[in-house]
């Protein structure tokens, strides 16, 4: 069993930045890929970017092309967190925003992942 909790969301102006953090606890964190989804009213949960577990030290990262150059997924496992880094944020961010895990490898499929936590709202007004 795995608990996440997210944190970090807010209004943030266009142009601007906003840092996402999502803690985890249970049994296992290292072992498992984590996910960003996200979610606006009306419209289905949709992929934001994803970072594999570690492998001799090496971490890949994966993202959605609508994010890509100004999202950056990391984690420190020694704090079972996963953060996002959200810079040059545009109207279109605005969702309410979505830690998972529960998969080992990197995957896009929202289907695959086994424990999601409570959703942060960020808002990007213009």
């Amino acid at each position: 069993q795995v608990q996440l909790v997210e944190s970090g969301g807010g209004l943030v102006q266009a142009g601007g930045s906003l840092g996402l953090s999502c803690a985890a606890s249970g049994h296992t964190f290292s072992g498992y890929a984590m996910g960003w989804f996200r979610q606006a009213p009306g419209k289905e949960r949709e992929f934001v970017a994803a970072i594999s577990s570690s492998a001799r030290n090496i971490y890949y990262a994966e993202y959605a092309d609508s994010v890509k150059g100004r999202f950056t997924i990391s984690r420190d496992n020694a704090k079972n967190t996963v953060y996002l880094q959200m810079n040059s944020l545009k109207p279109e961010d605005t969702a309410v925003y979505y830690c998972a895990a529960g998969v080992r490898g990197l995957t896009v499929d929202r289907g695959s992942y086994g424990y999601w936590g409570q959703g942060t709202q960020v808002t990007v007004s213009s």
